[in-house]
């Protein structure tokens, strides 16, 4: 679907922390608060769209984030005129590209960009007057989901809840005390049944530990277990540990290019590839992405651990590309997920429903989260 060309006339970040009781927990570090950044794109009409940025990490992340769309990306976009929705991605990306690798910081800008481009295709969508799910040729507006950011501490318990909301599959984070990881597990497959169970390490286990640990869980029947080792390792360890093993591995959240998910899309060692639109690409480079993953035969399930704006378009994502993936929900306490993820909160028997509304459907209310606004 085509329309006119459209001018650029604002772009505003905006950042927040929710204070955690308790700690989000992985195998390389702790998030003691939940931290957002919302992004707002107006064109010279008056219409608007919204996205997010990812930030969970380092610590300040979020308030570097919102300094480098306020500060260096804004001026860059103002004034642009996009001929498409990916117009003003490839026009923030090429222009930053030296400046990225000067200050060492692809990753932020990265970041930085993908946040505008979805606030772009939310605009671009209700332009049209359409819901991102259809814009990107969804038949269908139900998807599966599951609960996932289930901590080493307190698993039986978050599980048992996120099940009470509806959910039927569960995902673990692992990486930590071996015997722990297989009895958080062992009582996660209790409470799921014949559900859907996964693991992640994030990156936690060296080669040897993996292929020692990874063996072990082959009684769990895991859907897939998530970068046991570090994305950047070579493709003949992770190739090596896939025939050492009888479930799926996957991985693609820290996959920062088109080159990257090419190289992982070529061989058989991914069953499940989970680019995060937050974190690099937006919807204008993931969404191709997507289709390739499905036309790989492999499952797309769109990576997600922040707020309620990039899950909702990881949503659309999901339902546009269709395939049978599932999104990822953090199951942990965080108002800035749930006052603005729309129908993703509305959980039943493992799905959810989105709606026709235009763009993502939702116009978020920023001055309910005031309280947590730090920048």
């Amino acid at each position: 679907m085509t329309s006119p060309p459209f001018i650029i006339r604002s772009v505003q970040a905006f950042g927040y922390r929710y204070p955690l009781t308790t700690p989000v927990i992985t195998s390389f570090g702790r998030m003691k608060d939940r931290p957002a950044v919302f992004v707002r794109v107006e064109d010279g009409d008056g219409n608007i769209g919204w996205g997010e940025a990812w930030c969970n990490f380092p610590a300040p992340g979020a308030e570097h984030r919102v300094r480098l769309v306020n500060e260096v990306l804004a001026p860059a976009l103002v004034g642009f005129t996009a001929s498409e929705p990916s117009a003003a991605f490839e026009h923030l990306t090429k222009g930053t590209s030296v400046l990225a690798l000067q200050s060492g910081e692809t990753g932020p800008f990265a970041q930085a960009i993908a946040g505008i481009d979805l606030a772009v295709w939310d605009l671009h969508a209700r332009r049209q007057k359409v819901a991102l799910w259809k814009l990107f040729g969804g038949a269908v507006r139900t998807i599966k989901v599951y609960a996932s950011g289930i901590n080493p501490v307190g698993s039986e318990r978050t599980a048992e809840a996120a099940l009470g909301r509806g959910y039927r599959a569960l995902k673990l984070k692992i990486g930590f005390n071996p015997v722990t990881d297989r009895a958080n597990l062992a009582a996660l497959r209790r409470l799921v049944g014949e559900g859907l169970l996964a693991a992640d390490v994030n990156q936690g286990w060296t080669i040897a530990q993996a292929l020692e640990l990874a063996p072990q869980l082959e009684h769990f029947g895991l859907a897939w277990l998530e970068e046991p080792i570090r994305a950047d390792r070579p493709r003949r360890e992770w190739a090596q540990l896939r025939e050492a093993i009888r479930f799926p591995l996957a991985g693609g959240e820290n996959i920062a290019s088109h080159a990257g998910f090419a190289e992982v899309l070529r061989e058989p060692v991914l069953g499940v590839v989970q680019p995060d639109i937050a974190k690099w690409g937006g919807l204008s480079a993931c969404a191709g992405i997507a289709r390739d993953i499905l036309a790989s035969g492999k499952m797309f399930c769109p990576h997600y651990l922040g707020a309620g704006i990039g899950l909702l378009a990881s949503a659309h994502l999901l339902a546009g590309v269709g395939g049978g993936g599932l999104l990822e929900v953090d199951s942990n306490e965080n108002p800035l997920r749930d006052r603005f993820c729309g129908p993703v909160l509305d959980v039943h028997d493992g799905m959810i429903t989105l709606g026709d509304e235009a763009g993502l459907g939702i116009t978020p209310d920023l001055a309910a989260i005031e309280q947590y606004r730090t920048i």
